[in-house]
């Protein structure tokens, strides 16, 4: 399992737009999923220790960003090819089994997952209203794969003081997960 933390497009970067297939049958643009005080963009996978580690606490968090006026999409970029264990009806797996109350959707090209420049599962992009990039961090400490007991809910108060004020928390630790797993060319 090789590992990656996300570094790339600086604070204030634009969401750029996508239209891709949810495991609900449907297609999402980022019109969509756009939320009124803010949109959470992340990029998971079904197989990764540390998205198993978060999502419980994920799919929390996001239910109550939800009520709060902000949105989210989680976005599956990984080589299906080569990850199996990846693969679009795994995906519908997954978003029942843990209840995911946001649309789960397939990168199929990679290419949106390049646009935001990805590098991890899980790899998070806090926007505010006017869709620009506030927040580039965490979910939450980690110890490996293993959320930290009593750690403070980064991500969760980062996107409510987006919501709130526009502006993301000042110290901001980068993600780290496993690589994104790309197509060989």
């Amino acid at each position: 399992m090789a590992t990656a933390t996300g570094t790339s497009h600086e604070l204030g970067w634009r969401a750029a737009d996508f239209d891709l297939e949810g495991v609900d049958g449907r297609r999402y643009t980022l019109a969509d999923v756009r939320g009124e005080k803010g949109t959470l963009v992340m990029f998971i996978c079904n197989h990764c220790p540390y998205v198993k580690g978060v999502i419980g606490g994920l799919v929390e968090d996001c239910k109550a960003l939800a009520a709060e006026g902000v949105k989210t999409i989680a976005i599956m970029p990984n080589d299906t090819d080569t990850y199996q264990v990846d693969n679009f009806d795994r995906m519908k797996e997954f978003a029942q089994e843990h209840r995911l109350g946001f649309p789960y959707v397939i990168d199929r090209t990679q290419g949106v997952a390049r646009s935001y420049g990805a590098v991890c599962t899980p790899d998070i992009f806090g926007f505010d209203a006017g869709l620009a990039l506030r927040y580039r961090g965490r979910v939450q400490e980690m110890r490996g794969s293993t959320p930290v007991a009593g750690a403070r809910r980064e991500l969760l108060e980062a996107m409510r003081l987006i919501a709130r004020t526009g502006k993301g928390p000042e110290d901001q630790v980068p993600p780290i997960g496993c690589s994104i797993k790309w197509r060989r060319s």
